[in-house]
């Protein structure tokens, strides 16, 4: 059974699927541009615009997506590049490049292969600033080699619209031998530095033990005057009180002579009293140790006077 579809019908179904052709063709070309990213479109071959982030409807069959450029900061790890310091020696070294893609046109049509020109820039570059340097000043001056490619790759990648942020030398690698002769350098200066420490801490140590030998000699020479002092001040205290003791002595020895004196001379003492304390004067005179004795005349009244004494001590 056949089914018989008039020109009208055949008409519309046409004009049908035209309308979903071109809205097909329509959906197929609205393009939503990520953020961080950036869309280059060509026009009939030849570089038209650069959409960025958002919602872009291109013309189809005349415009076209050339390339999707990422705006992120890109990390490129280079593998390591033989170098030649000043001083001949061979060494490999692997470098990072970080960079940015600041304008999508100038990445897309600058030049062919941007990552390997970046690459071969930047080993010519390292081998340029290595073969200036010797390699000791090679191994202590990384930050500098670093600064130096950076601006060098920046300058130079500029045209490209690429922006290099940082240069960091991963690893540097001399030759087996070297290594070991550095290894044993660096034992002897630490076995030199570590003599150098002990020496001087010898040293320190005998001036600190001489220092304190001297301040103990001061201290006890100080002390030992201070005690000389201390007791020539106490004997001298000891003398002046014994002197005053002495001298106090004789005053009152003297004064009790000379109350005795008065007390005897108020008593009115007779003449056998005053006869009897010249015996006791002569007796004292005559005690074996005088060379000359002298009589006194009244002597042959002796007899008297013994005799006075004894009524004067009955009384």
């Amino acid at each position: 059974m056949f089914i018989t579809l008039s020109a009208a019908s055949v008409g519309l179904i046409a004009i049908i699927a035209v309308i979903a052709i071109i809205i097909l063709l329509v959906i197929a070309n609205i393009k939503i541009v990520p953020q961080s990213k950036a869309y280059v479109i060509e026009r009939l071959g030849a570089y038209f615009a650069t959409w960025d982030t958002g919602l872009h409807v291109k013309i189809p069959f005349i415009e076209k997506v050339a390339k999707v450029v990422s705006l992120k900061e890109q990390v490129v790890d280079f593998p390591p590049q033989p170098v030649i310091t000043k001083d001949n020696v061979t060494m490999q070294i692997d470098t990072v490049v970080f960079f940015q893609i600041t304008d999508p046109k100038l990445f897309c049509y600058g030049v062919e292969y941007p990552i390997s020109a970046i690459e071969n820039l930047t080993a010519t570059t390292l081998r340029n600033i290595i073969g200036e340097l010797e390699l000791d000043h090679t191994l202590t001056s990384r930050d500098t080699i670093n600064a130096k490619i950076r601006g060098i790759l920046d300058e130079a990648t500029d045209p490209w619209g690429i922006k290099v942020n940082r240069v960091e030398l991963k690893n540097i690698l001399p030759p087996r031998e070297i290594q070991d002769a550095m290894e044993k350098q660096m034992k002897a200066e630490r076995e030199r530095r570590e003599s150098i420490l002990r020496a001087e801490g010898e040293k320190a140590s005998a001036v600190l033990v001489a220092e304190g030998k001297k301040e103990a000699q001061i201290l006890e020479a100080e002390a030992n005057k201070q005690a000389a002092i201390l007791h020539a001040e106490a004997v001298k205290e000891s003398k002046m009180r014994e002197a005053e003791g002495e001298a106090n002595a004789i005053i009152a020895i003297q004064k009790a002579q000379a109350e005795g004196i008065r007390m005897i001379n108020e008593a009115s003492p007779s003449k056998e009293y005053i006869s009897l304390k010249g015996m006791e004067a002569f007796e004292k005179a005559a005690d074996g140790k005088a060379t000359k004795i002298i009589v006194p005349s009244d002597l042959q009244n002796l007899a008297g006077v013994t005799g006075s004494v004894k009524e004067f001590l009955k009384d």
